[in-house]
């Protein structure tokens, strides 16, 4: 029996790779610096994992942004836009593709971004055509795997699936198929393995989640054309096909068939596939176990566990059995150890979790006792679970008799509006007075470092609540009149006094709690710090009243009330496991209904919901989405329709595919939907089209997540292809997404140019 780990986080325990890759780009260090930095994670990691007895230590997880353009460069899948600064270092292309280029007057914008599968991970979009061939740039596998060789780690380097690749790129022509890329891109990967072979290596680890989706038949071909080469080619390598995040049930014939060593299954997400996968488990392979959860931060529980090890073991045998994470655990924070605070992750909770360091222990501590250690360590770590386990079975921290009663008395009412939108459209256009082409932004403002240092000083104590809120009040006064004097229609108040937009909110809902250095990568060098749900969940007073109202007192225009949505508080949480997770969103939408009522009150007479993970949370196998969409869509509702018919819902979602889901996102009935679009052309938009998607809707006109300002005559082009889909009477004009992680410089530059579109365009329409 072996431990396996698929990956570990690699943004450093106090986040020293985000704070070092700003710092590159703002041109405080030099490559050599960053890279010395990277490298001291790197060794960290490999360090911990070796000292937690893990046999199979992963290379090559780590990522300077992500590790799906890390790909992409290596085989130099760079997009043709880009030739023009191909002079740079290979470090500054690098960034370039993630980031765009706007320097020396050489303006190109960055690949698309979206969702890596249904987690709050972004990677970078590979982009296709025809015919394209590949070439080995640089093999970061093996130079990382040699790294760790020099430095005493053997290591097992991890590949991002060729088919997996393939599949998650987008063909940016027509006429072919990006599966028909299979054998060029075989080329070159056999090339990479051929190295790590000749270097030493003797397992690899091949990432394959698509083979736990919905597949059709062409790719179930090229999965097997592809490994058949591989095994072929390289007999001496030992392939772990490694799937996770869903079932590989239904395409359990394929799997089976593939050539490779060993097989990862992903027992936390479906535990239910392992009685087919045992079923005639072919007698030559060994199946590794993903029981160890890499998604979430509860405690193992080590009986459940072991009784499925045992399972396995009395099927296979001890030899052809893996103790392993779930998935790479890139989804979990680094170090619960560094949480000392009581006060912020009271001792009874943090008794219940564990981070990415202590899920290492879990792995190999699992191993150790199914092997039959029976030492005074293990003994004991194995009755301290057991007792975290009963312990939080019967914490009374953790159920509110008031709150399941609320859940249990909502009626059917409570999801719906008053009237259709058709008629609340006509009576918000009177009670708003917008102009064609509305223009306004999603929500956030920058968050300056002395923004943040007065977050800071007055959480220490440094600054009174007194001191602290004068000045944040002064800032949205500056905001406010920025954005009039930009001639923005629909204001917001910047939110300069919210730390993450779930977090913020979460802070204040009872049956949640926080960490310090809880944080995770979601893209790049942007981390956040997800919540943990606990609890059973309710608002004790009102949370954003006071600053919307205040900010509303400052103009004679709308200024929107910002909220975040039930399913994207939930989403971007560590959630509760103890009960279905539709529970637990539907306590957080009764929450967030009551805060809409209350700024409803206030005179706030245009509210935004946010939900950007709606398409996130969607289950992987379309069997599921009817379940999961019933009850996410309906959580909204709950949290939007007690309102009346003259106040505007909005609602916002970025980097998302709409085509699959349109119809569930008009059931939400928001008056106005904003989307992120400029990245992709306008593409989105066509769904919205063809579906005669019937509210309003805002598609973003410039990148919020590239540093480069749009030109005018830029956004002009993307606000006309959005009309030549959309009747101009239902479009708004904004960015793609909140400008909380921008500088103000571009910020206003890029506004100036935004609302200058916008006019230029109502002048020409009135003209027409």
């Amino acid at each position: 029996m072996k431990t396996n780990l698929l990956g570990y986080p690699r943004i450093g325990e106090k986040r020293e790779l985000k704070k070092a890759n700003e710092n590159f780009w703002a041109g405080k260090i030099n490559e050599e610096e960053l890279t010395k930095v990277a490298n001291e994670i790197r060794l960290h990691n490999w360090k911990i994992q070796k000292e937690a007895n893990l046999d199979l230590i992963p290379s090559n997880d780590f990522s300077l942004y992500d590790h799906v353009l890390d790909f992409s460069f290596s085989i130099n899948a760079i997009p043709e836009r880009f030739k023009p600064i191909k002079h740079l270092s290979d470090l500054e292309l690098y960034f370039a593709l993630a980031r765009g280029y706007q320097k020396n007057g050489i303006d190109i914008t960055a690949q698309e971004m979206t969702k890596w599968f249904d987690t709050n991970y972004h990677y970078i979009v590979p982009e296709f055509t025809k015919n394209q061939s590949f070439e080995l740039k640089s093999n970061k596998a093996l130079h990382e795997f040699n790294f760790a060789k020099e430095n005493g780690f053997k290591t097992k380097p991890v590949l991002l699936g060729l088919v997996t690749y393939l599949l998650l790129g987008k063909e940016k022509e027509e006429g072919f198929d990006k599966l028909d890329l299979a054998d060029n891109l075989l080329i070159v990967y056999k090339q990479i393995l051929s190295e790590l072979a000749e270097s030493g290596a003797e397992y690899i680890q091949i990432d394959e989640p698509f083979l736990a989706l919905d597949i059709d038949e062409k790719t179930k071909n090229v999965y097997q054309k592809v490994y058949t080469d591989l095994a072929e080619s390289f007999p001496e390598l030992k392939f772990i096909i490694t799937t996770y995040f869903d079932s590989v049930e239904q395409n359990l014939d394929l799997v089976k068939l593939l050539p490779f060593n060993t097989l990862h299954v992903d027992l936390v997400r479906s535990p239910e596939q392992l009685d087919a996968i045992l079923a005639d488990y072919p007698k030559d392979k060994i199946l590794s176990l993903g029981i160890v959860d890499g998604r979430n931060i509860w405690k193992n529980n080590f009986e459940n566990s072991l009784a499925l090890i045992q399972k396995v073991v009395e099927k296979l045998g001890r030899e052809r059995v893996w103790v392993s994470s779930s998935c790479s655990l890139l989804h979990s924070p680094c170090n619960l150890e560094l949480e000392k605070n009581e006060k912020v992750l009271p001792k009874e909770i943090k008794q219940w979790l564990a981070f990415a360091k202590q899920k290492l222990t879990e792995i190999s501590t699992l191993k150790s006792i199914a092997d039959g250690e029976s030492s005074s360590e293990i003994n004991l770590a194995r009755q301290e679970n057991q007792q975290a386990a009963e312990n939080r079975k019967s914490s009374e921290l953790i159920h509110k008799t008031a709150v399941k009663e609320r859940v249990a008395n909502i009626q059917e009412k409570d999801d719906q509006r008053n009237n259709p939108f058709s008629i609340r459209q006509e009576i918000q256009h009177k009670a708003l007075n917008l102009p064609l082409f509305p223009t306004t932004t999603i929500g956030s403002f920058p968050q300056t470092q002395e923004v943040r240092n007065w977050r800071a000083a007055h959480r220490g104590g440094k600054l009174s609540t007194a001191e602290y809120e004068d000045l944040l009040k002064k800032e949205i006064q500056e905001s406010i009149e920025f954005q009039e004097e930009a001639g923005i229609d629909v204001l917001v108040h910047g939110e300069f006094e919210r730390n993450d937009m779930v977090e913020y909110f979460g802070e204040q809902l009872s049956g949640f709690v926080f960490t310090k250095f809880g944080w995770v990568q979601s893209y790049g060098s942007r981390c956040v710090k997800p919540p943990i749900i606990f609890g059973d969940v309710h608002r004790p007073k009102p949370m954003t009243v006071r600053w919307s109202e205040y900010a509303q007192s400052l103009s004679q225009l709308p200024v929107k009330g910002m909220l975040t949505g039930p399913v994207t508080i939930l989403q971007w949480s560590f959630v509760r496991d103890d009960q279905p997770r539709s529970l637990t969103c539907t306590q957080i939408a009764l929450a967030i209904r009551d805060e809409v009522k209350d700024l409803e009150k206030a005179g706030i007479k245009v509210i935004q919901i946010d939900e950007p993970a709606v398409r996130e949370g969607l289950p992987l196998k379309k069997e599921n989405w009817a379940d999961y969409l019933n009850w996410a869509i309906k959580a909204f509702r709950i949290s939007a329709s007690g309102v009346e018919d003259s106040t505007q819902i909005h609602t916002h979602m970025c980097y998302s595919e709409f085509n699959d889901m349109i119809a569930a996102i008009a059931d939400m009935d928001a008056d106005v939907i904003t989307i992120e679009c400029s990245r992709s052309q306008m593409e989105l938009l066509d769904v919205f089209a063809d579906f005669k998607y019937p509210n309003e809707i805002g598609p973003g006109v410039y990148d919020i997540h590239s540093p480069r300002v749009p030109s005018k005559d830029e956004m002009i082009h993307l606000i006309k292809k959005a009309e030549a889909v959309i009747p101009k009477e239902q479009l708004w004009v904004n960015p793609d997404c909140g400008l909380k992680t921008r500088h103000w410089q571009e910020t206003k530059a890029a506004l100036v140019a935004m609302v200058g579109a916008a006019k230029e365009l109502r002048k020409e329409f009135a003209d027409a």
